[in-house]
């Protein structure tokens, strides 16, 4: 079987996420950091002009909106559960 395909998703530590849920910059940093393909993704936008091809942007705004919405859920959640 190929490599390449069976590769395993690759997780965050549970130290890592204790650590960004006490506040630690650095790993809410690594946490950011291990969404951040998925944080691009959901900001694609397709532009349309008028006889013209379409073209795929990142939404800025978007991107930094889905942070800022992580870095608030990191804050709060409850890892005690």
């Amino acid at each position: 079987m190929n490599n390449d395909t069976n590769k395993a998703i690759s997780s965050l530590k549970v130290e890592t996420i204790v650590s960004a849920v006490s506040g630690e910059p650095v790993a809410i940093t690594e946490v950011l950091h291990h969404y951040q393909k998925y944080i691009i993704r959901l900001s694609l936008r397709n532009n349309y002009e008028v006889g013209s091809t379409s073209s795929v942007y990142i939404d800025e705004f978007l991107r930094r909106n889905l942070e800022t919405k992580l870095i608030e859920k990191i804050l709060t959640f409850d890892v005690s559960r």
